[in-house]
């Protein structure tokens, strides 16, 4: 099918999902939280909200930057050479500041999981970086010269959610074991981090010298 990216692309893109969904951060700690405060089910709900976040974040993505491939590759071309940048940045940020993890259950006041769910949602496409990660990373993965990157692009999306969300429950389910793992062994925390910026920078490298030949 031709909106479906070679293999080769696929395994690298399902790799740095897979990375991104096991490091701990604040949407994993809102999962986490509100399973131990309000119920797995709670948890659940604001995970399902977030990928819903997720699946809208690919949508606009896929239009717009298939509009500025048609409008100028230039500037496609110089957004994945800005994407590279950031990824290097991220990959700094994990090695200087570690994963983020500070598990605050709150007061234990039950919501319904409508609500819990609007707050996955809420927090996913009101979050500044994950709008920019999204828009920086996913064109790494397409050329400007294909014509079906559109159709790439929201498979990508939908792609981050088929990938993350098996990985993700069974942290939701073992929350309070998960959560006690991250407290009393942050040597696997920084185990991550250094994975996870191993991996990115290696895709900053290899963006940078495709575009340069």
């Amino acid at each position: 099918m031709p909106f479906i990216p070679d293999s080769a692309i696929l395994v690298q893109f399902a790799i740095a999902i897979v990375i991104l969904a096991i490091t701990p951060g604040p949407d994993m700690t809102l999962y986490v939280g509100r399973a131990l405060s309000q119920g797995r089910a709670a948890g659940l709900a604001c995970m399902m909200g977030a990928m819903a976040g997720i699946f809208i974040h690919s949508t606009l993505i896929a239009i717009g930057l298939s509009a500025l491939i048609v409008a100028s590759p230039n500037a496609f071309f110089a957004l994945k050479i800005g994407g590279a940048g950031y990824l290097i940045w991220l990959a700094i940020q994990a090695i200087r500041s570690g994963s983020a993890f500070s598990l605050n259950t709150g007061a234990k006041v039950k919501k319904s999981l409508l609500a819990n769910w609007m707050t996955g949602i809420g927090i996913n496409l009101l979050n500044p970086k994950i709008i920019l990660f999204f828009v920086t990373f996913l064109p790494q993965f397409v050329s400007a010269a294909d014509p079906d990157a559109p159709g790439k692009l929201m498979f990508l999306g939908i792609m981050v959610i088929v990938v993350s969300v098996p990985i993700t429950i069974p942290m939701i389910l073992a929350a309070d074991r998960f959560a006690l793992m991250l407290r009393s062994k942050p040597l696997v925390t920084r185990i991550v981090d250094w994975l996870f910026a191993g991996v990115f920078s290696a895709f900053a490298v290899k963006i940078l010298m495709t575009q340069t030949r």
